[in-house]
This record gives structure tokens, sequence and C-alpha cells, in this order.
């Protein structure tokens, strides 16, 4: 077993959906895109799974919906820091 391949945190797979619905690589720069996920994520709980129908099968509705609002929650704040921090 390898754990870069087999194991990934499932908030990653959560944080790349939102970004792509704000369309923020077309706003972004790659740079600021790789700084503003590491921001995001350091805010966000870890939830590790091997398989995405894991996920999918036995998350209940409402914790789903929690955690997409933490992610929603973990951009906005994390979008506000980094334009107040850009160098």
């Amino acid at each position: 077993m390898r754990i870069s391949d087999d194991i990934h945190n499932y908030y990653e797979k959560l944080v790349v959906q939102h970004f792509a619905a704000l369309k923020l690589e077309e706003k972004y720069e790659d740079d600021f895109i790789a700084d503003l996920t590491c921001v995001v994520l350091n805010q966000l709980p870890t939830r590790y799974i091997r398989h995405e129908v894991d996920m999918s099968f036995y998350l209940p509705a409402s914790e789903r919906f929690e955690m997409e609002n933490n992610v929603k929650v973990a951009i906005s704040k994390a979008l506000e820091f980094m334009k107040t921090h850009q160098a």
C-alpha cells in the first residue's frame, strides 16, 4: 500500500469542486490558487478515505451539507486573508 495513491483527504475533492464552481482558476494565477488551497485546507478538519464510494454510501446528507458549508466558509475566509496579505 502506498498512502499517496490509496488514501486521500475527502475535503480536497470538495475544495476543488467549489473552486471550479467559483471559477477561481479564471480569476487568479496558479501560485495564488496553490496558496489559497493550503489556507483553505488548513482551516478544515481531515476526513481520510480510500474510496469515493465510501463517502457516497455512508455519509448522511446532513453531514455532507455541513462539510460543504464548512468548505464555503473556509474559502471565503481564505480569499479575504489572501487578498489582504498579498505581496
